[in-house]
């Protein structure tokens, strides 16, 4: 026969934040259509070399650019080269940069937050006001300036984009850590002897992980943006690799006679943007500490 006593406890147990905003997820349509948009791309980016039906350079230029047919879903470019298969090539260009450059200001932007929050005084002082002057600095400057010193480098690209969209990153952890820093966990930790790099990495650093998850989601979308944008200047990602937005830069140049050029990486680069603000924003709602149960 059942305890009682132990039933009693089964269903009082708690779940944890994480799996509450798990279940809130998964009854978000939105969100889920988000994910699924991202997974199928990140897919389709690391399957590229193994399914493309072309080569990435094949070209026939006795077929110049062509329309959509059976043979070519997306049609040709101005030299017969498939554009489904450079849409498919770019993907991996496009989401390399939104995750590593994404992952360069992650890494910054959390780590001098966290220090910032935590040690506060003139310290937090310091290191903020550092971050309000390179708010200031003209970013399109920085990026010209880099190019013409180092040379256009993709690696120099993911690293300049990330060395800015840290600032914000490191704006909302500094927040979320100055909440934190007057708990009693945290003081009940430093009576005990830990030492602050541990009270950072073991206790603050996982306790801002719902805030920096989502922004990190809304953030990927930004950079993406950005590279097209800069690629779209000539200042990004340079021939003979491709990412949508040199695509998209190609394609307005003969947008008149030869829409397809533009209409399918653009499509491709807003579906990309559209999934992963749908998947941001339901991260934000389930991840929130004040939403209902249900």
């Amino acid at each position: 026969m059942e305890n009682p006593h132990s039933a009693t406890l089964t269903q009082e147990q708690g779940s944890s934040l994480w799996r509450d905003g798990w279940i809130r997820l998964c009854k978000n349509h939105m969100a889920l259509f988000g994910l699924g948009v991202m997974v199928f791309f990140c897919v389709i980016a690391l399957l590229t070399p193994w399914i493309a039906p072309y080569g990435y350079e094949q070209q026939d230029l006795q077929l110049g650019a062509s329309p959509p047919s059976a043979a070519h879903w997306l049609g040709t470019d101005i030299f017969g080269r498939d554009m489904l298969t450079r849409i498919m090539y770019g993907s991996r260009v496009s989401l390399l940069v939104g995750f590593v450059a994404t992952g360069v200001a992650l890494v910054i932007g959390v780590l001098w937050g966290t220090v910032a929050g935590y040690a506060g005084g003139r310290v937090d002082a310091v290191m903020m006001r550092l971050v309000d002057i390179l708010y200031a600095l003209p970013f399109m400057i920085f990026i010209v300036l880099l190019m013409v010193v180092f040379g256009r480098n993709i690696l120099l690209l993911f690293l300049a984009i990330g060395a800015v969209e840290w600032l914000t990153m490191a704006r909302i952890v500094r927040g979320q850590v100055q909440n934190l820093r007057h708990q009693e966990f945290i003081e009940a930790a430093f009576s005990m002897g830990l030492s602050r790099w541990i009270i950072i990495r073991r206790h603050l650093i996982p306790n801002t992980l719902g805030p920096v998850i989502v922004y990190t989601t809304l953030t990927i979308p930004n950079v993406m943006l950005l590279e097209a944008f800069l690629s779209f200047l000539g200042l990004g990602i340079q021939p003979p690799q491709s990412s949508w937005g040199l695509l998209i830069s190609h394609g307005v140049e003969s947008m008149e006679e030869y829409p397809w050029l533009l209409i399918f990486p653009g499509l491709a680069l807003s579906i990309t943007l559209f999934a992963l603000n749908f998947l941001g924003d339901g991260l934000r709602d389930a991840l929130d500490p004040r939403a209902s149960k249900d």
